[in-house]
């Protein structure tokens, strides 16, 4: 047996994906400050935001699977920046890599699949926000060319503490 890691593929996101996903997002929900969600899913309830990123446009979902076995290691996403029209060139960016799966360059091969399909789309600019800290989501924005706007100093509470906000930006 190989000590080598598997190869990593990366795919549009499918239906068939929402147990895993929901999953995958749940354990950020409870165990970290990276979503400022605090109840866990069902995935019926998490079904309309998949659902929303299956349809042709800019909102897209793409997953990376371990080639062997079809586990997933993580997703990225591109949603909508703002709901008024104005802002529909802009979208907002997240990626999350399941527990394990960090420093394989899963977020990396996600991000690179995510901005090619975004290339046939109409935006003009994606959003990131990170709460802080989290240097290796900093390491990777700055990576696929985000620049860091400002920082929302304590806007978020959750595990009886404040977290700061950091919004960066990337020019498509």
């Amino acid at each position: 047996m190989s000590s080598e890691p598997t190869e990593v593929q990366v795919r549009r996101g499918v239906e068939s994906d929402l147990d895993a996903l929901t999953a995958l997002y749940n354990h950020y929900v409870s165990e970290t400050p990276i979503t400022f969600d605090t109840a866990a899913f069902t995935p019926e309830e998490r079904r309309p935001w998949l659902l929303s990123h299956l349809k042709d446009g800019p909102h897209l979902l793409m997953v990376a699977t371990q080639a062997d076995s079809r586990q997933i290691l993580g997703y990225a996403t591109t949603s909508s920046y703002r709901p008024k029209a104005a802002y529909s060139t802009s979208v907002e960016v997240t990626v999350y890599v399941a527990p394990g799966a960090g420093g394989r360059g899963v977020g990396s091969r996600l991000y690179t699949a995510l901005f090619a399909a975004l290339a046939d789309q109409d935006v003009h600019r994606a959003y990131a926000a990170i709460v802080c800290p989290n240097e290796a989501s900093v390491r990777l924005h700055e990576r696929f060319g985000f620049k860091h706007l400002g920082t929302y100093h304590e806007v978020g509470r959750k595990f009886g503490r404040y977290w700061d906000v950091a919004w960066y930006e990337k020019e498509l």
